[in-house]
């Protein structure tokens, strides 16, 4: 991971002084590099120990920052891990246009990889997650869309890049097709694990662990999987006090949605579907030849039940 660091410094690096302020910006906010983290895993558990890994690592992770750059934009968010956004530092047109330059940095270094089924894959996936991103911005303040009309979202919009990460770093390792198949359901399945997990957070949490403002989903109207679950399991009465916060971002009435969403126990019902992901995640990868790296991938699965940001 260190090696993928030094990717990401040196080929964030530009002639223009206020891309260089911002990506050494997003550079020190750090992060969990969890998709790079993935690529190299996938990679070296099927044996493959080439520096190409690093590379593509580093492009994954290119790819999450510009979506970060402008989600945070879209949903006008101040604090991402533990301190102001990048939009709240600098303005949301250089936030906007710095995440463009990343974009096209990453697809510069993909080319250099002379790999066209990787692009293939990279290509589509950043096609995927921006498809993701617009059904999010139809959903928001609808309270009546179902819920897997909402996993569809997170399939698209998170999911989608824990997959291709997965699927990338067997690629690189030459596995065969089932393999990678195998790999990808890996990644889908902790990608959509992550994201729910997220959810419950933004119910449970403290500001300081999540890095993030509590009840910014519902401040900006995204109903959740604990919402959804909440408005079926709740009142005629509690139904109403939902659906005013979804359609209003009513969040001067936060500390009675969480008790909403406690007491229906749609928060046990969202862990349980995050176990149920990260079980087909394990499953996903039990063929793959015992190695320290096979059991990272067994251990990052299990543990992304227990994150507190």
């Amino acid at each position: 991971m260190k090696a993928v660091d030094a990717v990401i410094e040196r080929r964030l690096g530009s002639d223009i002084a206020l891309i260089n302020s911002i990506g050494r910006y997003i550079v020190g906010a750090g992060g969990k590099r969890v998709r790079p983290m993935l690529v190299l895993l996938f990679a070296r558990a099927l044996g493959q120990q080439g520096p190409q890994a690093h590379e593509l690592a580093a492009i994954v992770e290119f790819i999450h920052t510009a979506t970060l750059l402008h989600d945070d934009v879209v949903d006008e968010s101040s604090m991402r891990r533990g301190r102001a956004t990048a939009n709240a530092r600098f303005g949301n047109p250089a936030s906007v246009l710095v995440g463009d330059f990343v974009y096209s940095r990453a697809f510069q270094m993909m080319v250099g990889l002379g790999r066209l089924d990787i692009l293939e894959i990279l290509a589509d996936a950043t096609n995927v997650i921006a498809e993701g991103e617009v059904l999010q911005l139809m959903n928001m303040h609808n309270p009546d869309i179902t819920v897997e009309a909402y996993l569809r979202v997170i399939r698209f919009k998170t999911a989608k890049l824990f997959e291709a990460s997965a699927r990338l770093g067997a690629m690189l390792a030459n596995a065969e097709a089932g393999v990678q198949a195998s790999c990808a359901g890996y990644g889908r399945a902790v990608g959509t694990a992550f994201q729910l997990v997220d959810d419950m957070l933004d119910y449970t949490g403290a500001t300081e662990a999540m890095g993030k403002n509590i009840g910014d989903d519902l401040r900006e109207g995204k109903p959740t999987l604990p919402m959804l679950l909440a408005m079926e399991r709740g009142s005629a009465e509690q139904r109403g006090t939902l659906r005013h916060a979804i359609e209003n971002g009513a969040v001067d009435r936060l500390e009675v949605v969480v008790d909403i969403v406690r007491s229906t126990g749609a928060l046990e019902a969202t862990l349980a579907a995050a176990k149920s992901e990260v079980e087909q995640a394990r499953n996903a990868v039990q063929s793959l030849p015992a190695s320290p790296y096979k059991d990272g991938l067994i251990d990052f699965a299990s543990a992304s039940l227990g994150r507190s940001s």
